[in-house]
Order: structure tokens, then sequence, then C-alpha cells
């Protein structure tokens, strides 16, 4: 049962990504808001992290069990890298996501993301499938 949820958390969290990353590629405008001003070319920001989304998806879904370990682990390090982008976001006057509670709900989504990929990561490293 234990090995059933994990492949099946790792088949959602390869979705996610797959779908997050296309939806950076197909509407780049929702994005821009989040990047910091400090960064140089945030449209190319938008779309290099769908891009990257995307891929991690793909390489977490379609290959095979030593791929699908760096797939998660490449997730995990995306999720703390967004991590500061989503407090930010969570303590302005007007949050990009919307309300605070939206933007307070992502950032808790974000820790779960976080957690999830790591321990799919973990378990995948020492699973024998």
């Amino acid at each position: 049962m234990r090995v059933i949820f994990w492949v099946i958390t790792s088949v959602l969290l390869a979705v996610l990504m797959m779908v997050a990353g296309v939806y950076h590629l197909w509407n780049p405008k929702f994005y821009l808001p989040i990047v910091p001003s400090f960064l140089p070319f945030p449209v190319a920001i938008v779309y290099l992290s769908g891009i990257v989304e995307l891929s991690l998806g793909i390489v977490t879904l379609f290959l095979n069990q030593k791929y699908t370990k760096y797939g998660l682990f490449g997730i995990f390090v995306l999720m703390v890298i967004f991590l500061p982008l989503h407090i930010t976001d969570a303590l302005k006057d007007q949050p990009v996501i919307g309300s605070h509670t939206m933007a307070y709900f992502r950032l808790f989504f974000q820790f779960v993301l976080i957690w999830l990929s790591w321990k799919s990561y973990k378990f995948t490293s020492l699973a024998r499938i």
C-alpha cells in the first residue's frame, strides 16, 4: 500500500508540474507580477521556469526509476526556490494570486509540495521497484 501511495504521489507531482509548465508558456502575463523586479528579463524567466517545470514533470512521469528520482529531486529544489516568491506575495498589500486567504493557502500548499516531493524522492531513492 505504501508503494502505491508514493507512486501515485509521484505521478500527481509530475502532472502538476507539466500543467504548471504549460500554463507558464501559454499565459506568461499571469506570472510576470510574481517575478521580483530586481531580476532582468522577467518574460524570459517565466518562459524558462515553465520549460523547467514541464521538463521535470516529463522526466518524473515518463522515464525509468533512476530518472524519476532526479525529476522528483528537481521538483523539490524548484519548490524551495519558488518559496520566497510565495512568501513575498502573501505579505503584499494586494497579493498577485488574489486575496490574502488565497495567498496564504498557496503558501501552505507550497510547503505541502516541498514535503511531498522530498518524501517521494526519498522513497524512490530507497525503493527497488
